[in-house]
C-alpha cells in the first residue's frame, strides 16, 4: 500500500482539479474573458485549496474540454463513484464478506435495475443511510485507524 501521505496528496491535487474545472464549468456565458491566474487563485482559495504544497493535478490550459472539447466536466463523477464503491465494499464488509446472499442482495437492489430508477436512491436503500466519506478516506489511508 502507499504510504498516506502519498494518497493525501493524490487526493488533494485531483479535488483542487476539480474544484477549478468546475468552477470554470459553471462560469455564466455573460462572465465575458477571464484573467486565468487570477480565476485559479479565486477558485482555489474558495474551497481553501490553493497551497504551493498540494497543486492542482490539472490546471485551466488541460480543461479544453470546457471550450467545446466534447467533454463536459463529467470525470469528476468518477470521484464520488469510487466513494460508493468504498462505501458498497465497507457494507459488504460489516455485513458478512463477500457472501451469495450479500451479492444476490447488491444484484437485486443495484446491479440488475440498470437505469431504470435514480441510483441515489437505489443506493441509500442498500447501503440503508447516505452515503458515506468514511470508507474512501480508510480505503486511502487518510484515517487514524487506516492500516
Amino acid at each position: 500500500m502507499r504510504r498516506s501521505s502519498t494518497r493525501g496528496y493524490e487526493l488533494g491535487e485531483l479535488v483542487a482539479a476539480a474544484t477549478l474545472d468546475q468552477d470554470w464549468h459553471s462560469l455564466p456565458a455573460s462572465a465575458g474573458p477571464q484573467d486565468v491566474d487570477a480565476f485559479e487563485t479565486k477558485a482555489l482559495n474558495s474551497m481553501g485549496l490553493d497551497t504551493k504544497d498540494v497543486p492542482p493535478r490539472y490546471r485551466t490550459s488541460y480543461f479544453a474540454h470546457i471550450w467545446a472539447g466534447g467533454y463536459a466536466a463529467g470525470y469528476y463523477a468518477y470521484l464520488w463513484t469510487q466513494m460508493l464503491d468504498n462505501d458498497a465494499y465497507a457494507w459488504f464488509m460489516a455485513h458478512g464478506g463477500l457472501t451469495r446472499a450479500n451479492g444476490q442482495r447488491f444484484r437485486d437492489m443495484i446491479l440488475s435495475k440498470g437505469h431504470t430508477e435514480d441510483y441515489g436512491p437505489m443506493f441509500k436503500a442498500f447501503y440503508g443511510k447516505d452515503p458515506d466519506i468514511g470508507p474512501m478516506l480508510e480505503d486511502r489511508g487518510l484515517t487514524a485507524t487506516a492500516k
